[in-house]
């Protein structure tokens, strides 16, 4: 089997205002890097446009409902200081979860070894009822609740290595002990969750980095807190909140990591995949600013899922 990419050109037409971080140039430098000879062998799939009562895993109907009134016939509206929707979005952000729950599906029935899911908008600071930090819903949390729905999963664990604090998934699984969620993000910054006291109901395991340190740090966090809590809750299936925004040329934070880092970080958890998982490991685009710092350490973490 090979490692499956989902993508659409719908992700583009998400449509942000003029200097946002969270732009459609963002996938194009992603298709480029990925368009090299070294990721032929990726299986190329058209993402599927999502079923939209799954969103319904993650938040209630009253905030779904309002997400779709207050997307507008033309132009840019504000959702909130940082987020952002346009004509196109509410049907960018179905596809992106369409995506992600058919990774599931393929993980589960045999159809790839593993998934990256090059989708936007991103989802990981989506509250059960609040859209903010540039995202709409949760599609982390909604496609480890398709995974549980469809497949019987028991267990799902969540990492989230982008370096802002997955405060959305954290809020949506706070109490429930069937989803462990590690996150390995700067601390103080965006979104001012993530200390190391916030363990749920010892579900979530929080490692905060500090600003300007780099790859030994944040090696040592997963050696000591996010692999042996994956080793310790034996998840069926391993969802990757795989942000890039922790590389050094990144403008939104200050955390030092190369592109060897996330091949090394995505290394790691292919192990545990296989110890726990039957190799189940999905992968879904979350953050990463600088196109350049972007592209290389998608290269990395894509090249590393293909190895295998």
């Amino acid at each position: 089997m090979t490692t499956r990419l989902y993508t659409h050109p719908v992700f583009l037409e998400h449509l942000t205002p003029p200097g946002h971080p969270e732009r459609p140039d963002r996938l194009r430098a992603i298709e480029r890097v990925l368009d090299d000879e070294a990721f032929s062998a990726l299986d190329r799939v058209r993402a599927p446009e999502g079923d939209e009562a799954t969103i319904l895993y993650a938040h209630p109907e009253d905030f779904v409902a309002r997400i779709r009134a207050a997307i507008p016939a033309s132009g840019i509206v504000s959702i909130d200081a940082d987020t952002s929707a346009s004509p196109k979005s509410w049907q960018a952000a179905v596809t992106a979860i369409g995506a992600a729950n058919a990774a599931i599906d393929d993980v589960f029935e045999g159809r790839a070894a593993n998934v990256f899911v090059a989708a936007r908008p991103p989802g990981h600071h989506a509250e059960k009822t609040t859209a903010m930090g540039f995202c709409l819903f949760n599609t982390a949390a909604i496609a480890a609740r398709h995974a549980q729905k469809r497949h019987q999963a028991e267990r799902v664990a969540i990492v989230d290595w982008d370096v802002h604090h997955g405060n959305g998934t954290q809020d949506i699984f706070w109490d429930d002990p069937s989803v462990l969620y590690c996150s390995t993000h700067q601390m103080p910054l965006y979104p001012g969750t993530g200390a190391k006291s916030e363990t749920g109901v010892g579900n979530i395991v929080n490692a905060p980095l500090a600003p300007r340190t780099g790859s030994e740090t944040f090696r040592d966090a997963f050696l000591s807190r996010v692999l042996p809590s994956i080793d310790a809750f034996a998840p069926d299936l391993i969802i990757i909140s795989a942000g890039f925004d922790a590389h050094h040329r990144d403008p939104l934070a200050e955390i030092n990591l190369t592109e060897d880092d996330f091949d090394w970080a995505t290394g790691q958890l292919m192990e545990r995949a296989g110890r726990h998982s039957g190799n189940r490991l999905v992968s879904l685009l979350e953050g990463g600013y600088d196109l350049q710092g972007l592209a290389f350490s998608v290269a990395a973490h894509v090249g590393r899922l293909m190895k295998g």
